[in-house]
């Protein structure tokens, strides 16, 4: 490995194209494999079961919640750059589109708006689909 963290190994299209099995491979016109150090792999792979667990999705659901609320901001107030130089004025500026987000909160609720509902990918739709008899 000598400094390297992972290699990339492509297969040719000429090999894969014409591969009876390629649909169950890969979805590209050839497969890709990344092949990591064995620690690194056992990490992600620890990491990957993690994600797979009830526990993680509850602890999750916390963190989306505020990632959606700093996506809002940054759609509709422009939270990307400060308009003022100085942490002071800059902390301000906080302060008062935490207090505007509360407000445009509050109106959507005076309002009776409802709440959006999360995106579902075609596949999650697909799964929860109930199964014919």
């Amino acid at each position: 490995w000598q400094g390297r963290t992972a290699f990339k190994v492509r297969f040719s299209t000429t090999h894969c194209r014409p591969c009876p099995l390629k649909a169950q491979c890969t979805r590209s016109e050839r497969r890709l494999l990344t092949l990591r150090p064995q620690e690194e792999h056992e990490t992600l792979a620890a990491a990957r079961e993690r994600e797979a667990q009830p526990a993680f999705a509850k602890e999750y659901q916390k963190r989306a919640g505020i990632e959606g609320t700093i996506s809002a901001g940054v759609r509709a107030l422009h939270l990307r750059r400060s308009r003022y130089i100085g942490l002071a004025k800059t902390h301000l500026q906080h302060v008062l589109t935490a207090a505007a987000m509360n407000l445009i909160r509050l109106g959507a609720w005076f309002a009776g708006t409802p709440l959006a509902r999360t995106r579902q990918s075609a596949f999650t739709k697909l799964m929860m689909a109930p199964i014919p008899a």
